[in-house]
């Protein structure tokens, strides 16, 4: 007889190891396939964030700001530096040992709450009362069986067609982390999250870097007047080289590198030259291998599995979660999405507000934002008042050095609720939690400015930009 669980869940991500750990407090007897493999060859918890995503990335991120602070960040502190070099090596190592130690915190969590690690890939084999599951690990081969199975296989990245990514020469994101030397000349085709992350920890170490942008607008996804200064900061102030509306219309590796023929926003025939070539033109669900027709899940043209708001599927007991369903592809949102999953089959009613999961790009300054921007909400026709403040003239930010940047809230002009919070500094990620935490509670921007908050610290650019909100900002 398979082995049977309460819970099975098909992907150890983010979203799949935190719904397997809620789902054995909550007493199922739960289980976790995941066949993932680091370069070692080595099984391994965590999917792409851990291994070859976030937690990598902001490490790289960190070890580059650093470089860059002692070798041009320090003098206006009466610091003087000369000669600073890097180990590149030492900062792929450092980068590889987290990863390692955050992997192996997962395999202690899972022992904790007696979770079994299913090492393989899951794929459905036939549905009803139970489903049965097949897991392969090479030529190995199991099934088990479950009352309620959750995938969480998460994503991987998008290629282009005719473009052939081997990760040495021409690279996504797996290969963007781990280049052995600093390339002289870094291409990058996209400049949405990956491509603006992994293009400034190049640069911060030396490369030349171009980004390649199909879309006419620079970050369109964010406020325009976080867009602006993003732009500004990033090409004139840190030498990104950024083309916007371009069409790729062919890509060459040549013994001297890689020759990128494009065509740029004002129709003219272009080429680029590099040593590297980075890919970062979004990511697809993980769907195929899945099974999905064999038991007749409802996957989508593009291959998301549909589901409804509480990421149940079409099937009876099978959820689904995280970048394989609708919605953003961000971490945070595929954990709580597993905390709900496994709560509602527990028999709770939890509830998760879409419009309050925050988004954050780790370039330096650091851009967040959580609801909707002003332009959105103008489209929509609704009335709102703005309200914005620089961290130029704060305390704590000039004494830090880190003063670029500013926090804008947009509020309804009636009921004063805040409706979307964009801030771009050095700490965005943190600051952003306050923007968060005041729209899951429907909260206003007077709430934020009556909130005593402490001095100095730059939480108090919040309260400012909340003040200015009603034009009455107690420092400008």
């Amino acid at each position: 007889m398979p082995s049977q669980f309460d819970v099975l869940i098909i992907g150890a991500g983010p979203g799949g190891y935190i719904a397997a750990v809620r789902a054995a407090q909550l007493g199922f007897k739960t289980a976790c396939i995941e066949g993932w493999k680091n370069a070692a060859g080595e099984l391994a918890l965590g999917g792409t964030c851990l291994n070859v995503g976030c937690i990598p990335s902001k490490a790289l991120l960190a070890s580059s700001e650093e470089f860059e602070k002692i070798s041009h960040g320090l003098e206006a502190h009466g610091i003087a530096v000369s000669g600073a070099k890097f180990d590149l090596g030492k900062m792929q190592s450092r980068k590889d040992a987290i990863v390692a130690k955050m992997t192996k915190g997962i395999e202690y969590l899972f022992k904790k709450n007696k979770i079994t690690w299913l090492q393989g890939f899951g794929k459905f084999i036939s549905a009803g009362d139970l489903y049965t599951v097949e897991v392969a690990n090479g030529e190995k081969k199991e099934q088990v069986q479950a009352k309620h199975v959750l995938v969480a296989t998460g994503s991987k990245a998008r290629h282009l067609p005719g473009i052939v990514v081997d990760n040495k020469d021409i690279c996504d994101n797996e290969g963007a982390l781990a280049l052995g030397a600093v390339p002289k000349r870094l291409g990058v085709i996209g400049a949405g999250v990956i491509g603006l992350e992994l293009g400034s920890v190049w640069r911060r170490l030396g490369s030349e870097v171009t980004i390649l942008e199909a879309l006419p607008a620079f970050l369109g996804a964010c406020d325009d007047a976080i867009a602006k200064e993003a732009w500004k900061v990033f090409t004139k102030g840190q030498g990104l080289a950024i083309k916007l509306g371009v069409k790729i219309e062919k890509v060459t590796t040549k013994k001297t590198g890689i020759s990128v023929d494009y065509t740029d926003d004002k129709g003219l025939v272009q080429k680029l030259e590099c040593d590297k070539l980075v890919v970062s033109v979004g990511r697809v669900p993980n769907t195929d291998g899945l099974g999905a027709l064999t038991v007749g899940l409802k996957v989508s043209d593009r291959g998301f599995i549909e589901v409804d708001d509480h990421c149940r599927t079409n099937l009876p007991n099978v959820w689904a979660i995280g970048d394989v369903v609708r919605g953003p592809m961000l971490a945070h949102k595929s954990e709580d999405e597993g905390v709900m999953v496994a709560e509602l089959i527990a028999g709770q009613k939890p509830h998760i507000d879409y419009n309050c999961i925050p988004w954050i790009i780790y370039t330096s300054p650091e851009i967040a934002w959580v609801g909707r921007t002003e332009q959105q909400l103008k489209a929509e026709g609704r009335a709102v008042k703005t309200g914005q403040f620089p961290f130029s003239i704060n305390g704590r930010a000039l004494g830090t050095g880190a003063t670029a940047g500013f926090v804008k809230i947009v509020a309804d002009a009636t009921t004063d609720e805040v409706l979307g919070v964009h801030i771009i500094h050095e700490h965005a990620s943190d600051l952003i939690q306050e923007g968060v935490t005041t729209m899951e509670f429907k909260g206003s921007s007077e709430d934020i400015a009556r909130i005593c908050h402490g001095h100095p610290t730059l939480s108090e650019v919040m309260r400012e930009a909340a003040l200015s909100v009603d034009k009455r900002s107690l420092n400008s």
